[in-house]
């Protein structure tokens, strides 16, 4: 009996499918692709064609994971990103063997004292202990990594009460903070509540630190840990508007009443988009509709500014009454577009006395969660750059102590935001920093409510992979990580406080190794 005789019908019915099947389906597409007039490579070569589309869709994959090395890639390296996601898991940023940094690269170095501070000798609150919890690998391999959780007992790293930076001295209810971090601006909406909710657990375990609402409006899911809230008010006036689009004064002293909102804040711009938000209609949930006053699942843009004032007299007047009507601190969100920016602003505060309280200031390299390619890689100032020309200008006018300034823009690691506090930031903001505590791999498909991780997006399915009892801690840890961070910079620096941080502890090395000092302000004090 000869081999073919041996295989059973079954056997050769199973090889036929899987040789006949595949080619059917090939001359499908073959003939299909071939008549269609959409494509023209698919019309010219239908095969290869497919094949050219799949390799571009996993290209994005492939060149995060394989391809790109560990300094490049944007918006975050794979060594940015690692530095987000170990603090938050282990508690730690120690490093073996040395920097990944090309130091033969142009960039902002800090400068070290010759004699360093003692950990003792450091102004810091350490008295009130966090109770968080951190991962301990047991055994990695090259398919597998055994690990568990335990609890631990970790420093706040604050800064002791008298060294608190004090946003509105002169309101009702001035905001007394004693973290150097905070978090930047996120909306619900643009996050999951699975998101927001871990966010503001973690943030409030902490301890002093805030976070900011976004545009969105003030949510239960804010409100869920105990963190300090700086409610943000957009062009949209969500959270704050009637159902005509009108802002609604009782809806802001309903907010104002809730012990945990410490400040409002007025975003002129963000840096990744100066304009108006956006959000599809997709993410916008019945929740959501309800909490902002809108239509649900119905797609979002925001005015591309205020109807309420359109010119610095204007916007001074809205933010006097808002304060008056509240009691509590009022800032702005703004990015620079140039120096005359900065100066105008200044000068009107001089003039009239009036101005904000607090100015966050966003960098053209901050992110948002949808936003247009045009306003992300070319309009605005980069937070270095913009940064020291605010605090001039304040410095130059005079009334740089009347207001505080909070920074971001990429400021994910302790020596970013020092040196942010070193040209001239009162406090510094993250918020990509904390997506990726929570879960967020960098996808970059926040805009479609379709983020895997469960992080931006508002879709159940997807936001039940992301547990808030496990991500809270990597959000606390993050935070403690970061201010530790900033504590040992300055012990480095020879101060005993990151809030001794000036310009005269940062020089710019260019790529021919030249070392300038950045320029000192004008006066000297921040």
């Amino acid at each position: 009996m000869s081999w073919l005789e041996s295989i059973s019908m079954t056997t050769m019915i199973v090889i036929l499918a899987l040789v006949i099947v595949p080619m059917v389906i090939l001359l499908y597409l073959f003939l299909f692709d071939r008549k269609q007039k959409q494509h023209a490579i698919l019309r010219n070569y239908p095969i290869l064609g497919r094949v050219r589309y799949m390799i571009e869709k996993v290209g994005p994959e492939f060149r995060q994971y394989l391809f790109d090395g560990d300094n490049e890639g944007k918006p975050f390296s794979r060594e940015e990103y690692l530095h987000m996601v170990m603090p938050g898991k282990y508690l730690s940023s120690v490093i073996g063997f040395g920097s990944k940094r090309d130091f033969e690269a142009p960039g902002y170095y800090l400068r070290n004292a010759m004699f360093t501070k003692q950990n003792e000798e450091m102004r810091v609150d350490n008295e009130t202990k966090v109770e968080t919890m951190r991962y301990v690998v047991n055994e990695e391999g090259l398919f597998s990594r055994k690990e568990h959780r335990e609890d631990v007992t970790a420093n706040p790293w604050l800064l002791p009460d008298e060294d608190a930076v004090v946003i509105g001295p002169d309101c009702a209810q001035p905001f007394r903070v004693r973290s150097l971090l905070g978090q930047s601006a996120m909306s619900y909406g643009a996050l999951g509540d699975h998101a927001i909710t871990a966010l503001s657990k973690g943030i409030g375990m902490a301890t002093g630190a805030w976070m900011n609402t976004g545009e969105g409006g003030l949510s239960p899911h804010h409100l869920a840990g105990d963190a300090d809230i700086i409610a943000q008010i957009g062009s949209g006036l969500f959270g704050f508007r009637t159902p005509e689009g009108e802002f609604d004064w009782s809806l802001l002293t309903e907010k104002a009443e809730n012990p945990k909102v410490r400040a409002f804040e007025l975003k002129l711009a963000q840096g990744a988009k100066m304009r108006g938000g956006h959000v599809e209609g997709s993410k916008v949930t019945e929740e959501i509709a309800k909490i902002r006053n809108v239509v649900p699942y119905a797609t979002i843009n925001s005015p591309n500014r205020f109807r309420q004032f359109d010119d610095f007299p204007g916007l001074f007047d809205f933010i006097e009454k808002i304060r008056n009507h509240s009691g509590k601190p009022v800032g702005i969100k703004i990015v620079i577009g140039g120096k005359d920016d900065a100066e105008e602003l200044a000068q009107y505060m001089k003039e009239t006395g009036q101005g904000p309280d607090f100015i966050s200031i966003d960098g053209a390299e901050g992110g948002s969660g949808a936003t247009y390619q045009d306003l992300a890689d070319s309009v605005g100032l980069p937070i270095r750059s913009a940064l020291m020309l605010l605090d001039d200008a304040l410095r130059h006018h005079g009334v740089r102590d009347r207001v505080k300034i909070i920074a971001s823009g990429k400021m994910t690691t302790p020596d970013k935001a020092a040196i942010a506090l070193a040209m001239g930031a009162d406090l510094v903001q993250v918020a990509r920093g904390f997506m990726i505590s929570v879960g967020c791999i960098m996808a970059q498909r926040c805009h479609t409510n379709e983020c895997p991780a469960g992080v931006a997006t508002t879709d159940p399915h997807l936001q039940r992979g992301l547990v808030v009892e496990e991500k809270k801690f990597r959000v606390t840890n993050y935070i403690l990580t970061m201010r530790e961070g900033l504590f040992r910079i300055a012990a480095a620096a020879g101060l005993d406080s990151p809030t001794k941080l000036t310009r005269d502890y940062v020089f710019y090395k260019d790529e021919r190794g030249n070392v300038t000092p950045v320029q000192s302000p004008k006066t000297s004090n921040k």
